[in-house]
């Protein structure tokens, strides 16, 4: 019969290992796609809409940055040289202080809510949000708008916004 010093020892072990078991069984937060452990498979898991998978990383990481106010960060998704179109303004960006004008004129931040391949764009749709900086996104929050993307070599190629509600996304143009 073992002694008592070794009976609490191995009793002890074992509410040891059954803490480590039910630690082990709680409930695992789901990565958001942007986050460093968020593998493309995530991307598609995570995001409706059937869009490629590293296309929507990108556009995704794009709008986390710029939600956060970072406006030179998201400067860094756009590719040199790149097109933006925000309704009839037409914006070639040629060097990354365009890039930044660029993304400091949009004054709401986004939540990337579904992505879907349309021909050569990634078609975006966005929650709005309130964002830090210049500008305020006022009654547009909670509110719903669509991009239509180029991406290539993991950089925003394009960036035209498109109307919510079936209007096809844009043909290519560069």
């Amino acid at each position: 019969m073992p002694s008592n010093r070794a009976h609490a020892r191995r009793s002890l072990a074992l509410a040891a290992l059954a803490a480590l078991a039910l630690a082990a069984c709680g409930e695992k937060e789901e990565p958001e796609i942007g986050d460093a452990t968020t593998t493309q498979a995530d991307a598609t898991r995570t995001i409706p809409g059937g869009a490629d998978a590293a296309d929507t990383k990108v556009i995704d990481a794009w709008a986390r940055t710029l939600r956060r106010g970072d406006i030179d960060g998201a400067a860094g998704y756009f590719a040199l040289p790149s097109v933006t179109e925000n309704g009839p303004q037409l914006l070639r960006i040629t060097d990354r202080a365009e890039a930044r004008l660029f993304n400091a004129s949009l004054p709401c931040g986004a939540k990337l809510i579904r992505a879907s391949d349309e021909g050569d764009f990634t078609v975006a749709t966005f929650r709005l949000t309130e964002r830090p900086g210049p500008g305020t996104c006022g009654t547009g929050v909670g509110h719903t708008a669509q991009t239509a993307f180029v991406i290539k070599d993991g950089l925003i190629k394009e960036w035209r916004r498109v109307g919510i509600g079936g209007e096809q996304a844009p043909s290519a143009s560069t």
